[in-house]
């Protein structure tokens, strides 16, 4: 009986802990691109898509050249800038291909976001990497 006293003690002590950066990506997050609309989802169950021209990549699963997957994402909020990587998972053998990222919030809705390409994680936030991306309400 004790140690479910201090297990709920314990429970209830973490539900006043505030919300971790991580918890700061959930939601549907629109930027502009070379005049392209595009959004970026986080979900709270750590899944991640991207939707351009009406073409969804990612999510629980989805469809590339005919072959099934799905894209997580995990946030290192312990670094300056925050680093964001995506996890793209191909369903049938479990193949596995990270996509390096960062993130800088400026405000609890706008954040600069900059993609890495050839497996590198960029350092800064530069005219060629780094979109501008606004939570939508």
């Amino acid at each position: 009986m004790r140690k479910l006293y201090i297990l709920f003690l314990a429970l209830s002590f973490l539900s006043f802990i505030p919300k971790t950066e991580t918890n700061q990506f959930v939601g549907r997050w629109t930027g502009e691109d070379n005049g392209d609309i595009g959004y970026m989802v986080f979900d709270a169950e750590g899944y991640a898509s991207f939707e351009i021209k009406g073409q969804v990549f990612g999510g629980k699963e989805f469809t590339l050249q005919g072959k099934k997957g799905s894209m997580m994402y995990e946030i290192n909020n312990t670094t300056k800038p925050i680093e964001v990587d995506f996890i793209v998972t191909q369903l049938e053998t479990g193949e596995q291909k990270r996509m390096l990222c960062i993130a800088k919030f400026t405000d609890a809705n706008n954040m600069r976001f900059a993609m890495g390409f050839n497996n590198t994680r960029p350092t800064a936030f530069t005219e060629l990497n780094a979109i501008r991306l606004k939570r939508e309400k």
